[in-house]
């Protein structure tokens, strides 16, 4: 809002006389108004006889603090008169605010979808796995393709790194075929020929980014389909579903002990530049509840097992799966993302279930291999 409309003269700060002249003289007649800046004319106030006075000012409203005295008090403090019987206001009391309610923690996740889901998903593997061997490796083939799917298409739209998806698609089921069907040796063989796939497929396109594109090609070929190929590879045991089921649970109940003692006693950050809510205490229940199960899972389960074994097994799934989790975790800060996927709902995607599942798979193979041997 200007100054003219608080009444306030053409010159801040200067009250004197205008610079009306006698030529002028007839613009205070009656007829023709009020002008402001000079003294009113008439019959017993000649203007040019007039003291020279200040005119009173337009001035707001002041603020209301009680009793009549408002205007005398606005009105002195501009004319410089004395106040009379200025108080000043009583200092309201202040506002006491309610205490803010505790909050609760937040799980972080929807935990009926993430159960609903994990439980359906486990159906599915069970029902394949001690139904046919060949149906479990056509679900890990399907869980491969969807995996590189989902991070060939993070790395495209946040990074613009175009990783050929169908030479890693077809070649990571057949590498996950070649490990079943020939062992580590076929495992081997089908990436190497998967990584040259990537090479020459990226020919057909502009030279530009080449080398940036195949390099991810070949680390997503190494990342999904190689190291899910050894748990095909546990298949081929004589006690394979019992072998990989123990895989499985002991990966599950270890993200699980973490993320349950990490949610009620975690302090303590372990890795927060890359996984903020992670805790040490986390990782003591993910240890501690990975090795429970693996000692029961080998002295049950495994021929040839002992428990002392599954301590053993339990320790290494606990500390594999965390470097997992950790290491998609890197991958998916550097893309800025928060998920992989939405294909599972609670979950996220394909790609962030196997984070932990597939860096534990050759750990698992390997120990079984030596303990009892190959089967």
């Amino acid at each position: 809002m200007n100054d003219s409309s608080w009444g306030a003269p053409s010159q801040a700060g200067y009250w004197g006389p205008t610079d009306q002249g006698h030529g002028h003289g007839h613009a205070h007649s009656p007829g023709h108004g009020h002008v402001q800046g000079a003294a009113p004319a008439g019959p017993a106030y000649d203007a040019h006889e007039a003291p020279q006075t200040r005119p009173m000012p337009i001035v707001p409203d002041v603020p209301q603090y009680g009793g009549n005295q408002d205007d005398d008090r606005g009105t002195a403090r501009l004319s410089g008169s004395p106040v009379r019987n200025e108080t000043k206001p009583e200092p309201m009391p202040d506002a006491v605010e309610p205490a803010p309610e505790p909050q609760k923690k937040s799980a972080g996740r929807d935990l009926s979808a993430a159960i609903g889901v994990g439980v359906g998903l486990g159906a599915v593997i069970v029902a394949s796995l001690f139904v046919v061997k060949a149906v479990f490796v056509g679900v890990i083939a399907v869980a491969v393709v969807v995996g590189l799917w989902e991070l060939t298409k993070r790395l495209d739209e946040r990074k613009g790194i175009r990783a050929p998806l169908v030479p890693l698609a077809l070649g990571g089921a057949a590498m996950v075929v070649a490990g079943y069907v020939r062992g580590a040796e076929g495992a081997w063989v089908a990436m190497a020929l998967t990584a040259l796939a990537v090479l020459v497929w990226r020919m057909t396109e502009p030279p530009e980014n080449y080398l940036r594109d195949v390099t991810a090609g070949v680390f997503a070929a190494f990342y999904v389909p190689f190291l899910a190929t050894f748990v095909a590879m546990m298949l081929t045991a004589d006690d394979g579903p019992q072998r990989v089921l123990t895989f499985l649970l002991l990966t599950v109940v270890s993200d699980t002990g973490a993320y349950a003692v990490g949610w009620r006693f975690g302090r303590h950050k372990l890795a927060p530049r890359i996984s903020p809510g992670k805790t040490r205490e986390g990782l003591l229940g993910a240890v501690s509840f990975a090795m429970v199960v693996g000692a029961l899972c080998t002295q049950f389960l495994i021929d040839d097992g002992a428990w002392w074994q599954g301590l053993v097994i339990g320790l290494a799934v606990a500390v594999s799966a965390t470097l997992g989790d950790l290491g998609e975790s890197m991958i998916k800060r550097d893309l800025g993302i928060k998920d992989m996927g939405t294909l599972l709902p609670g979950h996220g995607g394909i790609m962030d279930r196997l984070d932990s599942l597939l860096p534990t798979a050759p750990v698992v193979w390997l120990l079984l291999v030596l303990f009892v041997g190959s089967g």
